[in-house]
């Protein structure tokens, strides 16, 4: 059943007509009253009419003055005015009067009451439904599998991505056991028995409806409910992450295996070279050429020189590279920070913003960083000052970025980018395939001298105009 809207005037100037409505039927009855004052019969039960008819827009103050000034015009044209009784008459008026105004007015309040809950109520339902709605399409529309699981197990809601992630027909889902496809998912408890969430991310395998396997990235969430705890889980299938970075790390094991070939050729080339001049010093002996280990000899010789020849004669893949050198050394401070943190070692970057673009590959130029960063922080584990200063300038045609730290130095400079060094950590080949990591892209890595620490330069050529963008993966 509908209730009719009462309007309550909030302004002064809208309460100017029910105050001269209201003053006009009380001077109304009034003079009524006093017209008939001989016929000895009071008319002072008709002020109530404008009492009830004020108390929805009056105040209480207001109500009772109105009452007050009711009760002495009753009063005043009563037939025995002013007579012995005014005060218990005039005392029973004003209660009639002022309590039918209240009650009516705390009626009227409480419906006025009743009817902004219940439009508060309808607002919220509308911004529930419409929350509702967003999270419903944000859900369906999200390109991740998203599951919310059961105490059991069960899946209790799936959206689209999930059924296709998962090689299921739409809308089927609901109701199966989460274990047949994420088998970890099965064993996650959804409390810790004390009632608190938890949050966290798991790497694991999950399997498609067909059988296939697949890597997955799961983020899981509990949550509590009237039904008891729960769970959802965000689920990512990785496998073209798994292959980009496999394909990816292939590419950067073959181009820095041609790399160190070429690197080792040039170095048994050199010795080749040797080994002819000594041969063919050894020729001036009268009689050494009729030994036949003299002749194998020089056929080895010969034939080790030719073999690395053509490795080195070997091009390198023709690609011209143009990379944002401040996004690698963004990229590789986000890597770094963190190793040298544990160690209770400061980084200082003052690297410029608007550097140009390097003729350099990517993943090979975060590879020389990364060989450096690794060398200055093993030195920095002894050092009582542990800091390493990280910078780039323009130098000419060249971008230098600079990697000192305040280790103890470099004892013997001269032997640092020779492979293979018995006082290396490691394989001794580090700095050797850095540099030859640098030179081709047409760079260099050299040592640079200083009174305290170690510092290493890395040249990098600016790149031309016509080089094809390498983008950050």
């Amino acid at each position: 059943m509908g209730e009719r809207n009462i309007a309550v005037p909030e302004s002064k100037a809208d309460r100017v007509p029910v105050l001269a409505a209201l003053a006009f039927m009380i001077v109304s009855i009034a003079l009524i009253d006093l017209s008939s004052l001989g016929s000895g019969v009071s008319l002072g039960a008709l002020y109530l009419v404008p009492i009830l008819a004020g108390a929805v827009y009056l105040t209480r103050a207001e109500i009772v003055v109105v009452a007050v000034l009711c009760a002495l015009l009753r009063e005043a044209s009563a037939p025995f005015a002013w007579s012995e009784g005014v005060w218990l008459r005039s005392g029973l008026a004003l209660t009639a009067y002022a309590g039918s105004g209240l009650f009516l007015a705390e009626l009227a309040e409480r419906r006025r009451r009743r009817k902004r809950e219940y439009r508060r109520l309808e607002e919220q339902q509308l911004l529930r439904e419409s929350a509702e709605q967003q999270l419903q399409a944000l859900v369906e529309t999200s390109p991740a599998a998203i599951l919310t699981l059961g105490p059991d197990g069960f899946i209790r809601l799936a959206n689209q991505a999930a059924h296709s992630m998962l090689g299921v027909e739409p809308d089927t889902l609901a109701g199966q056991h989460i274990g047949q496809y994420l088998p970890i998912l099965a064993g996650v408890p959804h409390s810790d028995g004390a009632g608190r969430i938890f949050r966290t991310m798991l790497e694991c395998k999950g399997r498609r409806r067909n059988g296939e396997v697949f890597p997955a990235h799961v983020w899981l969430s509990s949550y509590m409910t009237v039904a008891g705890p729960m769970l959802a889980a965000i689920v990512l299938d990785t496998s073209e992450e798994l292959r980009d970075r496999e394909e990816l790390g292939f590419d950067q094991l073959m181009r820095s295996s041609r790399i160190l070939i070429r690197a080792v050729s040039h170095e048994i080339r050199n010795i080749c070279a040797a080994i002819a001049l000594v041969h063919a010093n050894l020729r001036r002996v009268p009689g050494i050429e009729q030994y036949e280990e003299f002749q194998a000899l020089g056929t080895l010789v010969e034939g080790l020189g030719k073999l690395v020849s053509s490795e080195l004669r070997a091009a390198a893949r023709n690609e011209n590279f143009s990379l944002n050198l401040n996004e690698l050394l963004e990229e590789f401070r986000i890597i770094v920070e963190p190793s040298f943190a544990e160690v209770d070692a400061t980084l200082e970057w003052n690297v410029p913003p608007d550097l140009p673009a390097v003729a350099a590959e990517r993943h090979g130029l975060l590879h020389i960083f990364m060989n450096l960063a690794a060398n200055s922080q093993r030195a920095l584990r002894d050092s009582p000052v542990r800091q390493m200063r990280i910078s780039a300038a323009i130098e000419g045609h060249h971008v230098v970025v600079r990697f000192a730290d305040t280790g103890p130095g470099v004892p013997a400079p001269e032997r640092l980018f020779q492979p293979f060094q018995h006082s290396a950590e490691g394989s001794g080949l580090g700095l050797y395939l850095s540099r030859a990591l640098a030179r081709s892209f047409a760079g260099d890595l050299r040592y640079e001298p200083q009174q305290a620490g170690s510092c290493f330069a890395i040249e990098l050529p600016v790149a031309s105009t016509g080089d094809n963008l390498v983008e950050a993966p």
